[in-house]
């Protein structure tokens, strides 16, 4: 297989190979071939060695050219060597060239701020004659004073730090700097005390003197850091003036304030249920709260929370003058007002000059204001004690509210812990009279009063203060409050029904609920929002005793018609002819008598109400009732009978005369 494989390759090589096709397809004795083709090649052979020996002389000489161009091309070699190693040698040192210029530079740079640094020491050690002159001789409040004070303060700490390490350079001006700090001391010391020791003079604007402090504060700044011992007989001087000065001023504008206030003051006797006395009051002092304003309407009393809450305070010699007389919330909002204003700045006085924050400037704030703000609470407790004026305390309250803000807002929080302990002092005073009014109401006893179907004066005592008492807490609602209001409100509901339940007649006793009920919505709609949940609950309650006084005022006049409708509606029968004879005879009644009726409910409506938009609204409800009874009646109805019924828009025409443009 391997054999024939091979035979075919040559074969194959032969036929390629255009002269052996020749010699196949000729038919040529291949040995006779090969021997010619032998032949040829000894001759081709033959002549080429002769070639080659007539050359013999030029390929000898290309041999030695050759060699001397290997010797030549060796010599180039060795001096490209030799030149290369040259240039590399000058490589290296051009790198140790460029290390050493780096170094250099290095060390220039180096020398350089050591150079300035040196220079900056010496300068921050020199004592120039020119400041020498000014610290001694200059006035603490030259301009020159205070940038050379900043130099002498710097060089200072610069010995301090020095010291530390033992320099001997800082030996050298030691003496001299001491020298000089004693003596800026001392004159920076009695300015200082000079500027507090003017807040001792009688009327002296207390900014005057703290705004030319905060001017040179750098001062106090330097005699802390180098002499604390001074800062703290300044500080201390500082503290102890100023204390005295508004524990004075505040104990003097309290008592006059206090003669300020109305005469006659809220008692124990002027609860909310008990017995009405204002006609043993009809000639009260004009100085008197009572005649001012009732008990418990807010009135223009209110307006301390919003227009008057910043407010200037009063100047009680200018009102003693004009023998005006203040409410206790309006003598309180003056005094914390001016507590206010000074307290926060002089917080913020003592926290810039003294450098304090936090603990510390609390502590220095307390130690000023303590005993200013001891008196203050003490001259609180000792009103509340006798304090029947729900509404003062109150307003009170909401006063320590919006100032504890208004402090916030100055970044001022020293005074949070006194806030605090007003609160505590108010509350639970406010809260034991907001239940005594409450018990005076359960403990009123409806028998006692008069049988009239207006409004109760307890109703409207009601309605006013807690009108004033929610339209206060709208913007700082309180869980307690609200509590209160809900015990209060129950209660007066239940005052209200056991006074209903005097009167005989139902019709009375509706009559007598819608006016409290109406009189209390239109003073908390007119005072407060509309959807309180104390307006909402009278709501209710005054459209389901309207409801229920519209069927009962009907009922005399249309009775048989309301009944009718009623029993038809209930048994439901299909079958009118059944109540034809009944039908007809209300039809007829009806007819003769319908213009009559309603004008008797226009006339009753209107004298049972003393307000006439009450009464209107109820007439109109009334009327409104009567149309719809009227329309069903007429589905009731045989064809016979409805043609002897009046036509429902007459009825329409003659109920727009009774609608009024209340």
């Amino acid at each position: 297989m391997s054999q024939m494989t091979t035979k075919d390759s040559i074969t194959e090589h032969f036929t390629n190979d255009e002269s052996l096709k020749e010699v196949l397809q000729t038919g040529t004795d291949l040995r006779e071939y090969s021997q010619e083709i032998e032949k040829e090649l000894a001759r081709v052979s033959n002549q080429s060695i002769s070639a080659y020996i007539k050359e013999s002389e030029n390929i000898a000489k290309l041999h030695n050219q050759i060699g001397t161009c290997d010797k030549i091309l060796e010599n180039m070699q060795e001096m490209l060597t030799n030149f290369q190693q040259v240039l590399n040698n000058i490589s290296s040192e051009i790198t140790i060239l460029q290390r050493k210029s780096v170094n250099m530079s290095q060390q220039l740079t180096n020398r350089c701020i050591v150079k300035n640094q040196l220079y900056q020491f010496i300068e921050d050690l020199a004592i120039s004659e020119e400041m020498i002159k000014c610290i001694m001789e200059n006035a603490v409040t030259d301009k020159d004073f205070l940038k050379h004070l900043n130099e002498l303060n710097h060089k200072l700490s610069m010995v301090k730090e020095l010291n530390f390490k033992e320099s001997k350079s800082a030996e050298d001006v030691a003496d001299i700097l001491e020298k000089l700090k004693i003596k800026a001391m001392t004159k920076l010391r009695a300015y200082l005390l000079e500027q507090v020791y003017k807040f001792r003079r009688p009327m002296t604007n207390y900014q005057v003197p703290q705004n030319a402090m905060l001017k040179y504060k750098f001062f106090f700044e330097f005699i802390l850091s180098n002499e604390r011992h001074v800062a703290q007989e300044i500080c201390s001087e500082y503290v102890d003036t100023m204390s005295k000065i508004y524990y004075s001023y505040f104990k003097s504008y309290s008592s006059r304030l206090a003669a300020l206030r109305y005469e006659e003051a809220v008692t124990k006797d002027d609860l909310m249920g008990i017995e009405d006395t204002a006609s043993k009051s009809l000639f009260l002092k004009s100085t008197s709260l009572k005649n001012k304003s009732t008990i418990f309407t807010i009135g223009n009393r209110g307006d301390i929370l919003t227009s008057e809450l910043e407010a200037p305070i009063i100047i009680p010699h200018t009102q003693m003058d004009k023998k005006t007389r203040y409410p206790f919330e309006a003598l309180f909002r003056s005094e914390q007002y001016a507590l206010v204003d000074n307290a926060c700045r002089e917080y913020l006085f003592i926290t810039e000059f003294y450098l304090v924050r936090g603990n510390q400037a609390q502590e220095l704030f307390n130690q000023i204001m303590g005993k200013t703000m001891s008196l203050m609470m003490k001259n609180l407790e000792t009103y509340i004690v006798d304090c029947y004026d729900t509404i003062a305390l109150f307003l009170c309250i909401q006063l320590i509210l919006r100032y504890q803000i208004l402090c916030h807002k100055r970044c001022v929080n020293a005074l949070d812990k006194y806030w605090d302990t007003l609160q505590s002092a108010l509350w639970p005073r406010f809260e034991h009279l907001f239940r005594l009014n409450i018990q005076s109401i359960r403990d009123c006893d409806p028998t006692k009063f008069n049988k009239e179907t207006g409004p109760h004066y307890i109703t409207r005592r009601y309605g006013e203060f807690s009108a004033a008492v929610v339209g206060i807490t709208e913007n700082f609602p309180n869980e307690t409050v609200s509590r209160l209001l809900m015990e209060l409100q129950n209660e007066v509901e239940c005052f209200l029904l056991r006074m209903a339940a005097i009167f005989p007649q139902r019709k009375e006793q509706l009559i007598y609920l819608i006016n409290n009920y109406d009189l209390i919505l239109g003073i908390l709609m007119e005072r407060t929002r509309d959807n309180t949940k104390e307006a909402e609950a009278f709501r209710e309650q005054l459209s389901a005793r309207s409801n229920e006084y519209v069927e009962e005022i009907l009922s005399p006049h249309f009775g048989g018609i309301i009944h009718f409708v009623k029993e038809c509606e209930k048994e439901n029968n299909d079958d009118p002819k059944r109540h034809e004879r009944r039908s007809l005879a209300l039809v007829q009644n009806f007819s003769s008598n319908w213009k009559k009726a309603i004008e008797d409910l226009n006339r009753e409506v209107l004298l049972s109400f003393p307000s006439l938009v009450t009464g209107q609204s109820l007439l109109q409800l009334a009327l409104a009732q009567l149309v719809q009874y009227y329309n069903r009646f007429h589905k009731l109805l045989t064809p016979s009978v409805r043609t002897e019924l009046v036509n429902v828009h007459l009825i329409m025409v003659e109920i727009k005369k009774y609608k009024s443009n209340y």
